[in-house]
This record gives C-alpha cells, structure tokens and sequence, in this order.
C-alpha cells in the first residue's frame, strides 16, 4: 500500500511539471490561434470568393506542375497526407482545390468550382521555392542559420542576408519588411523612408492646415475670376502643396538596391490624397492603405476569435483531479513529449519564422 502511494510524495513537483508543459503548450497554441484562428477549418473558403487574407498551402503530391493554392479546410480534408508546402498567409486569394489544376479532382467540401481563379496570383512559392536565390526551404544544401522574412508586396519570402541590409534590424526594430524587387518598382516608397520624425512633422502639418479653395472670393483677394484653364493649374498646385509625398520628394531621396524595413504604423503615413489613391489603384497597392490588410491584425483577429485555450481546459481538468490521477496524466504527458521532441529534433534546421509556423500548424492539427 505505501509503496503504491509513493509517487505521491513528489505530487506537488510532478504537478508543478504538468502546469509548465501546459503553458508551454498554451504558448505554441497561441501562436497556431493567431495564424490559423482567423481561417476556416471546416469549410472551403471558396464561397467567400477573394479572401482579403487567409492561410495557403500548394499541393505537391496532387499538383507538382500547375500554380495552386488550397485553403486551411482544405489541407485538412482534402488534401490529409500529401505534401504540401505551408505558404503561411496570402492576400485576395480564392481556393483552386478541385479546379481545372487538379486534373479532375474534386473539391470533397465544395465540388461545384469554376475551372479557374483569374484574379488569383501565384509565385514561386506555390512550387516550394523561394527568396532571390529560388531555393526551397529549408534548404539541404544550405547550412547557414538565416531567419525567413515575408515582403509585405509580392509576399515571397527572402532569406534576411538576400535582403540587401546589413547589419539586419532585430525583430523588435520593425513590423513589416517590403523587399528590394518591390522597392525598385515602386520606387515612391523611397520617399518615406526619410526620418522619420521629418514624416511625422509633414504629417502634422498636413492634418492642421486647412485650405478652403472654393470659399476664396475674388472681393477678398483683389484678383480677377480666373478661367478654367487657370483653375485647373491652381487646383493641381493645391494638390501637389497638399500631397505628403510631393513634400517629401522635395528633400533628398536615397533609392538604393536594398530592401526596407518599415517600423509599427508606416502605412498610416503613406499619404492619402486624390492622386495617390489613384497611383495606389493603379499600381495595385491599394491594399497598403488599408490597416485590415495586415498580418499583425490577421493575427490579432484570429486570437480574438479562439475559444478557452488548451492552458485552460487543462489546468481546469487538472485542478478537479486527485493527486494520483494527476501523477498518471503526467506519465503519458512526458510520453507525448518525448515522441514530440525526437519529431521537433528532425526539423531541427528549420530557423526563424518558418520553423515557427511548422510548429504552430503541428499544434493546430494536434489540438
């Protein structure tokens, strides 16, 4: 009988263990809820047509040649088994599982599908290969550790040394990164990557002035009613003194051959004026206006929707337990972490973002 009860006596340390794993676990859950928990696990996206922003997979078992991407449901449902490559989130992307790119192969969630997607876009990364130097990843031929940064514009992912930046900022420097190909088409952003406390004054003084064309009489001024051609002009100048980024472009712009990295809030400073909306449109960048577009608030989004965390069920099913019970739940915790860590072991050259989102979808599927 006592000999039975002797674990009991370390109940306290084995249950201090439990919670630990729990947090850990809780911490690898939050991850998973904050790229995932904004995507449909149990339904195609489909329906919804062009989703602003959703979690992607590409198909090699089922699509080694066409451009394809399937949503979350469909990974799961579909697609069990097969390889695909994690393609973390992409924008205004509508699910091709089941089109014309799988060879007759239907969708088993939504059957009924167009033959193709025509507004979808589609990069390397759709056949497992990324970065300036076209290589998947991770990389058997590649040894040195590098962290996997996505471009906020094409949304390729680049090894931070083919960014063009050194030394490279630490994560708590920047939120989003627009890379050196994005950048040399869209060569305006080089204007705001002035100090940023001169954008901010312009910004300021952008917000407090206050010009009021049509209420300006010719009584006041003492100038004759002009032509049209003359309102015109003066109407185009009003807009140019008005834009931010004709203000900055006045000071000295440095276009280099590098990427950016662009602190917390850049976007809010991107100037909204009548003529850049229109190059925004024009350019298809109007998605850089538009704060929803984020991965930061695809993320926040997805932890706010996320019930009670696995952290909680537990420490809650812990706490209605009697000591042995909690000693045996232990046993078969530290079973399914040793089979978890000789799995982890595995994708040990796995580095930076990318070996964290292998980790949140393992925890997801495992949940």
């Amino acid at each position: 009988m006592e000999e039975s009860l002797a674990p009991v006596e370390n109940s306290s340390e084995d249950v201090l263990s439990m919670v630990d794993v729990l947090k850990e676990e809780n911490d690898l859950e939050e991850e998973a809820n904050a790229v995932l928990g904004d995507s449909d696990d149990q339904n195609c996206t489909y329906p919804k047509g062009y989703v602003p922003r959703q979690a992607l997979y590409a198909c090699a078992t089922c699509d080694p040649e066409n451009l394809a991407g399937v949503c979350l449901a469909c990974s799961l449902e579909c697609h069990e088994g097969h390889e695909l490559f994690e393609l973390y989130t992409k924008r205004n992307f509508c699910c091709d599982c089941g089109n014309s790119k799988f060879s007759g192969k239907k969708c088993k969630l939504c059957p009924e599908k167009e033959e193709t997607n025509p507004k979808n876009q589609y990069n390397q990364n759709f056949k497992g290969l990324y970065c300036t130097c076209h290589r998947p990843y991770p990389d058997p031929e590649d040894e040195v550790e590098d962290e996997m940064i996505q471009c906020v514009i094409c949304e390729d992912w680049y090894h931070g040394r083919h960014l063009g930046v050194a030394p490279l900022p630490s994560c708590d420097n920047y939120s989003e990164v627009v890379c050196s190909d994005c950048m040399k088409k869209h060569t305006f952003l080089w204007a705001y990557a002035l100090q940023s406390q001169e954008t901010k004054t312009l910004v300021t003084e952008e917000a407090n002035s206050e010009v009021d064309v049509e209420g300006i009489s010719p009584e006041k001024t003492g100038n004759k009613v002009e032509d049209n051609s003359d309102k015109e002009a003066n109407k185009k100048s009003q807009n140019e003194e008005n834009c931010l980024l004709v203000n900055l472009q006045k000071g000295k712009v440095d276009i280099n051959e590098s990427g950016a990295f662009w602190k917390d809030g850049w976007r809010k400073k991107l100037c909204k004026c009548a003529n850049c909306m229109a190059m925004y449109k024009d350019s298809c960048l109007e998605f850089l206006v538009d704060e929803a577009d984020t991965v930061h608030n695809y993320e926040q989004r997805g932890r706010n929707k996320t019930a009670s965390s696995q952290y909680e069920k537990g420490m809650r099913a812990l706490s209605s337990m009697n000591r042995v019970q909690q000693v045996e739940v232990l046993h078969g915790f530290n079973d399914l972490k040793s089979e978890l860590t000789d799995y982890l072991k595995s994708l040990q050259k796995m580095e930076g973002c990318k070996r964290r989102r292998h980790s949140r979808i393992l925890f997801w599927n495992g949940g």
